[in-house]
């Protein structure tokens, strides 16, 4: 994804709130479903990552990513922003 890309993403996801929340149970498989159905429905979205501290963040951040096969576009304090392009339907 190429830096103008990744701008234009932040510029439509600071208008956004945040779908989903990860609380005190960390992350799970739920919520990673929840992400998933999330990111087919809206393709980018905010996650707030709450309860956690900082290194904590970011590997939960990495492991969304890595498991959705999503862009990690921003993060900022509690709150990441993804994107998956919407799936091509047959």
């Amino acid at each position: 994804m190429n830096p103008s890309d990744i701008k234009k993403f932040r510029a439509q996801a600071h208008a956004l709130k945040p779908v989903i929340l990860i609380g005190q149970s960390g992350l799970t498989e739920a919520v990673i479903n929840e992400i998933q159905l999330a990111l087919d429905t809206h393709e980018l979205i905010k996650v707030k990552i709450r309860g956690a501290d900082r290194q904590s963040r970011k590997e939960i951040s990495t492991t969304i990513c890595s498991t959705t096969e999503a862009e990690l576009i921003q993060s900022i304090g509690q709150i990441i922003i993804i994107y998956r392009e919407k799936p091509k339907k047959d």
